[in-house]
């Protein structure tokens, strides 16, 4: 039986807008094939819709990258003269298709995120010396693309530590090399560094919570300290 099909690895390249696709359905109007190319049109717009309620779904209601720079300008006026301790969600980081490299929709997505950063850090003030902010990811990254050119739902992931003190500019914790070998199922990057561990041993630097308070937070974890502050 004839059905409508769509390739998922053509979904990220540039579409025919609403008067681009009016043209060839009239083209096509009166012929064998009006009915066919009506129904992949409509097959398309559907699996558009869909993919974008499966991301949706999967960020929780969490924020857009878009529009984490508004919400962090927010969350720094709290924190700068009141809170504490904050936290954010941001969403869209599920490409399965099509994702890109330096340019696309991952890379979009991480420059949104970036400007968000830097506007939060510069709307802290000097306040911004005493802020220790940490970025991770509910899940990893693959390190071998999949069949529709994403990396979506790996294993091991990094973690992002930024501050007016921390003491960056380079990679710390557990390293290997990337190799085969060290891939975990030879897909993905391998988890080295647990988070609970991270936020264990910054927890102890910044608010100087001894072994028992820190059990208290994370049970069975082993803080580390990396010498981020």
């Amino acid at each position: 039986a004839a059905v409508p099909n769509m390739a998922l690895s053509s979904l990220g390249r540039p579409g025919l807008n609403s008067q681009q696709s009016s043209v060839i359905a009239r083209m096509y109007g009166g012929t064998g094939l009006e009915e066919n190319v009506s129904e992949g049109f409509s097959t398309r717009a559907q699996v558009l819709r869909d993919l974008a309620a499966e991301m949706e779904a999967a960020s929780r209601n969490a924020l857009s990258a878009r529009g984490f720079e508004a919400e962090a300008l927010r969350i720094a006026t709290l924190m700068r003269e009141r809170f504490g301790l904050g936290f954010v969600d941001v969403g869209g980081w599920d490409t399965h298709v099509n994702q890109g490299g330096a340019s696309g929709l991952l890379a979009d997505r991480l420059q949104a995120l970036g400007r968000g950063l830097a506007v939060f850090a510069g709307a802290m003030g000097p306040a911004w010396n005493d802020t220790v902010v940490v970025v991770l990811s509910e899940f990893g990254r693959t390190f071998r693309e999949n069949g529709n050119r994403g990396t979506d739902h790996g294993h091991g992931s990094l973690y992002w530590v930024l501050g007016g003190r921390v003491r960056g500019g380079r990679m710390a914790g557990e390293q290997v090399p990337v190799r085969a070998e060290t891939l975990f199922q030879n897909r993905d990057f391998p988890v080295l560094n647990e988070y609970r561990s991270l936020f264990g041993g910054l927890f102890a630097r910044l608010w100087g919570l001894g072994p028992e308070q820190l059990e208290r937070v994370f049970p069975g974890a082993r803080p580390r300290d990396l010498g981020l502050v």
